[in-house]
């Protein structure tokens, strides 16, 4: 029998996720009722999404204490793909301001 079977982790943990959730949560609603618009709105609500996602993925699904190859193997992956929808926003930008400056009559 190895010795992480039937490992406990601390309850306090649980509740303090559980608590920052919430926090998160509510700071998300805020942005709504605050009625805050346009590009500050969506990085707000974006960032809030990422920090609640973290946070499940990493501690209620036990990432926090798996091997560090297991978490390049899930994570590498999602930042490449973060990176090349940035670079893809960044080229959609680019396209639409030569079409305004050479279309524009």
């Amino acid at each position: 029998m190895s010795e992480t079977a039937g490992q406990q982790h601390p309850i306090g943990i649980y509740l303090k996720v559980w608590l920052l959730l919430f926090i998160l949560s509510a700071f998300s609603y805020a942005v709504d009722l605050l009625q805050v618009e346009g590009y500050l709105r969506w990085t707000l609500i974006l960032i809030f999404m990422f920090l609640k996602a973290g946070l499940i993925v990493t501690i209620f699904m036990h990432v926090t204490w798996e091997r560090l190859a297991l978490k390049y193997l899930l994570f590498a992956p999602l930042i490449a793909i973060a990176v090349l929808i940035i670079l893809m926003a960044m080229e959609g930008d680019y396209t639409f301001m030569t079409r305004e400056i050479f279309f524009d009559q």
